[in-house]
């Protein structure tokens, strides 16, 4: 660093983007685990509200694996299936895959499905309103982070 202020500069900026990074990989990673947590809040809601109690195994996964879809239509427009059909080379599912404001969003749906659920709504219902929230919840999140980025930006 003592033979040049312009190379100082450079490493100190290059060091700042690193741990940008590094807590952007962070808050994934928290708000991954906030999503996990609240699949089981979404979770007990099917089973105490959706599942009847003739049911064998396979049949139980179904209805838990219908559910789950119906969040990522909401969210994503797509099943699980078709996300695997279109992404054959990834590893893993599509909320892996899935941005912070989409796992914020996510996490909030499933506590919203909850409710909806034990309220008695069918699944187009639910869907229909899920998806309305969903789409307003990721303009305000990414109309947020824009503002973040322009703030960031102008003060650089």
């Amino acid at each position: 660093m003592w033979i040049s202020p312009k190379f100082k500069l450079l490493l100190i900026k290059e060091f700042e983007r690193l741990k940008q990074e590094e807590q952007k990989q962070l808050g994934w990673s928290a708000k991954r685990e906030l999503s996990k947590i609240n699949y089981r809040i979404h979770t007990e809601a099917i089973k105490n509200n959706l599942i009847p109690q003739k049911l064998n195994k396979e049949q139980i996964n179904f209805v838990y694996a219908e559910e789950a879809d119906v969040l990522n239509m909401a969210l994503f427009g797509m099943t699980a299936k078709e996300w695997r059909e279109k992404n054959t080379n990834l590893n893993g599912n599509m909320r892996d895959y899935a941005s912070i404001d989409e796992l914020i969003c996510l996490a909030n749906l499933e506590n919203l499905n909850s409710v909806f659920i034990s309220y008695g709504l069918t699944q187009a219902e639910r869907l229909e309103r899920l998806n309305k929230i969903a789409i307003s919840q990721i303009k305000i999140l990414s109309e947020n982070n824009m503002k973040y980025l322009n703030n960031n930006e102008e003060n650089i």
